[in-house]
């Protein structure tokens, strides 16, 4: 056989990967289409319910109509396509993953595959929980804290610039008219925000899996990591302290939880080991599980 045979053979396998790899993301885009599509058929009713936690805000400041609106002939029509896109991923994504299952798995053995399928069935999960904490909890608590803070602000104007009756001048009245895809913006931030961060036990937890973090490490740059999340509850958040709070609190126990778990995926690999034989003296963690400094 010619050294041209042998390069062709090499390639061939390549080939067909690539070619099998084209096919899932085909799928994949085409699937995520049509769930973009159903959700576009029913994106005013998706619409009501992420307006849900504004309107019984706006209710309990006692306004009975809540109004929202829209000022460009285009914005609702796009506000639905935003929606869809969000929402037509996350009905999409069991098919998707399974593509990206199918295409991985060939490739690995037994044991990895028992390893990896676990964390593609927990991440959805864990996105939804954390999408749901935002919308019943996080997001109310924000339109609260903004329409509550201006309903304040304009009680207070009232009362200083009255007569000594109490009775307001006459002059501009302050009123929310709060706008679709504004509104709409808080809410998907919010969602998307806590959804991705309710993903750290699942990627810490693959990382320890894999050797590139070890619990002793994570425990080492908490402070560091601290830093990170507060930086995180800055930007992703909107600029009221209960929510950027609440953002910090939830990732910041979500870290403690995935040293929890790193440790004990080591634990489980040290007994694998140990059973197969291939465990040695030298292998022997050097940091005291109750301290985070190595040991002398």
């Amino acid at each position: 056989m010619t050294q041209t045979d042998d390069v062709e053979d090499s390639t061939a396998p390549l080939i067909e990967h690539l070619a099998e790899l084209r096919t899932r993301l085909i799928r994949a885009v085409l699937a995520f289409l049509i769930g973009m599509v159903l959700c576009f058929s029913f994106g005013s009713a998706i619409l009501d319910f992420l307006l849900v936690p504004i309107e019984k805000t706006m209710r309990a400041l006692g306004d009975p109509n809540p109004v929202m609106q829209y000022t460009a002939p285009q914005e609702y029509f796009f506000t639905l396509v935003r929606i869809s896109m969000v929402f037509g991923l996350g009905l999409s994504f069991p098919f998707i993953a399974n593509q990206l299952w199918r295409f991985v798995a060939p490739g690995l053995y037994k044991n990895e595959k028992s390893a990896f399928l676990p964390f593609l069935i927990a991440s959805p999960l864990l996105f939804i929980l954390g999408a749901s904490f935002a919308h019943y909890v996080v997001t109310p608590l924000a339109m609260q804290f903004f329409l509550g803070f201006a309903d304040a602000a304009s009680i207070l104007s009232t009362l200083i610039v009255g007569d000594e009756v109490g009775e307001a001048k006459q002059g501009i009245a302050i009123v929310f008219n709060g706008k679709v895809n504004e509104t709409l913006d808080i809410t998907l931030k919010l969602i998307v925000a806590f959804g991705l961060c309710f993903q750290l036990p699942v990627l810490l937890t693959l990382m320890g899996k894999a050797g590139l973090v070890s619990a002793v490490g994570l425990r080492n740059v908490r402070k560091y990591a601290i830093v990170g999340i507060l930086v995180l509850a800055a930007l992703v958040t909107p600029p009221d302290v209960i929510t950027q709070a609440i953002l910090f609190v939830v990732v910041y126990g979500l870290y403690e939880i995935s040293i929890q778990l790193v440790a004990r995926v080591e634990r489980q690999r040290e007994a694998r080991m140990r059973a197969d034989g291939t465990w040695f003296e030298d292998d022997e963690d050097l940091y005291d599980e109750d301290h985070e400094e190595p040991q002398a």
